[in-house]
């Protein structure tokens, strides 16, 4: 499932304030391993204060209101999609941004590492390739072990899900993305190890719109 700006918030980053020193700032980006931090004023994004401002003014007593911040409008509703995350950030040439809710309050900001993370995973279901569905008693149940008599037949899992089936407590439907569309060879060799194949599709297509998402992605990363 595509994920939403408000499940990508990284709440481990607190906003700055305007009364804030710069002192206070340099200490968080050192604690959080970052070199920008949002500023949040009355509820309001007020935008990004970098490492960079704090060095060339070189005045840690400086309160972040003297600060001429980045990134302004660097922000996106907490229902935006994750690839509006990524847009935004990459039109602001940004680390961060932040999420505002329906009023424009402040609820929290996203890095574009996460969002990036988010992008792989679901650019992975996204790639064309064959589904998979098997029923595996709970007892036996191995990812490792059934991902190595895949990759035996030059493949490989680029995604799973697994559920317990609902007719049988006993049992779970695992269903596998598998890079190839050819299935012939992956199905005997399950076969021959008693694996129980109750689905198989194949995933040709991926449409225009997520074509132009993966270019954009590799654009912003400049591959």
């Amino acid at each position: 499932m595509d994920m939403i700006a408000e499940e990508l918030i990284n709440h481990m980053i607190p906003p700055l304030k305007l009364k804030d020193d710069a002192h206070k700032a340099i200490l968080w980006m050192e604690e959080l391993r970052s070199n920008e931090l949002p500023v949040v004023d009355n509820e309001q994004f007020k935008g990004i204060l970098t490492e960079e401002m704090i060095l060339e003014l070189n005045d840690v007593d400086k309160p972040v209101a003297d600060f001429e911040l980045a990134h302004l409008d660097c922000v996106v509703s907490k229902n935006s999609h994750f690839y509006d995350v990524l847009k935004v950030g990459a039109d602001n040439g940004a680390k961060m941004v932040g999420v505002v809710d329906e009023e424009g309050k402040y609820i929290g900001v996203i890095t574009i590492r996460d969002t990036i993370t988010a992008f792989a995973q679901s650019a992975a279901v996204q790639m064309s390739g064959s589904i998979l569905v098997l029923s595996i008693n709970q007892i036996d149940y191995s990812l490792s072990e059934i991902s190595r008599h895949i990759e035996e037949n030059n493949a490989k899992i680029l995604s799973s899900s697994v559920v317990e089936d609902e007719l049988d407590a006993s049992k779970l439907r695992v269903t596998l993305k598998i890079n190839t569309l050819d299935l012939k060879a992956i199905i005997a060799t399950l076969d021959r190890f008693d694996y129980k194949i109750i689905g198989r599709f194949q995933e040709t297509k991926i449409v225009e719109e997520q074509k132009e998402r993966i270019d954009m992605l590799l654009k912003y990363l400049d591959i």
